[in-house]
């Protein structure tokens, strides 16, 4: 069975495109045309990735980012107006993995989305816990089930959350500039700016420190 994602907007059309492009690669898809609808799937259904628009009826989406945060570290991309670099920001701060900017490149969503997926955390056994632990002072750090433990509580991170932790951990003696990060972690394509690395860091070490 392919991977579940839920997608998310307003516009039927875009909904529909975006749809049809994705189950064309195996995806199985959920739809939803408002805020509300959209936190009623995600609550009871355990989704790989949401493609999710910031302008909502019900519920906008980044207030539906916010919540979703509450309960599940599932990928979220957001879809944003052209130019809007609030909703951009808001949206990372709310707990976005990702933005695109309206228009898009089904092309380029694609891409985005399954290079989230690959990076996301594989559902492995029980017993492959403790194959790949990085342990530094209170935190442990499973590279194969990406679970990160902080004075052993487990801590749930976003995809980028986890990659940009375990380089850290990996190359402590380094420093990285933000441009840096941006290219290591996000790929030498990615179009965002090093806001970006600026809000997943902050919120990263909110969660560990």
């Amino acid at each position: 069975m392919g991977k579940k994602i839920l997608v998310v907007d307003d516009e039927k059309l875009i909904v529909k495109g975006i749809t049809f492009s994705l189950e064309q690669d195996g995806f199985e898809i959920d739809s939803a045309f408002d805020g509300e609808e959209a936190l009623n799937l995600a609550r009871t259904n355990a989704y790989d990735l949401i493609v999710l628009d910031v302008m909502l009826p019900k519920i906008d989406g980044l207030n539906v980012c916010q919540q979703i945060r509450e309960f599940s570290v599932v990928p979220v991309i957001m879809l944003t107006a052209k130019g809007d670099d609030m909703d951009k920001i808001l949206g990372l701060e709310y707990g976005a993995d990702d933005y695109m900017t309206k228009p898009f490149n089904i092309l380029e969503l694609k891409a985005r989305i399954k290079a989230i997926l690959r990076r996301a955390k594989p559902k492995v056994p029980a017993q492959a816990e403790s194959a790949t632990v990085i342990s530094s002072g209170n935190l442990k750090i499973n590279s194969e089930s990406r679970r990160v433990y902080v004075s052993d509580v487990e801590v749930a991170l976003t995809a980028k959350e986890f990659d940009l932790l375990e380089l850290f951990v990996n190359h402590s003696n380094k420093v990285y500039s933000r441009e840096n990060l941006l290219n290591i972690v996000w790929g030498y394509d990615y179009p965002g700016d090093v806001r970006t690395v600026d809000v997943h860091v902050r919120r990263l070490r909110e969660k560990i420190e």
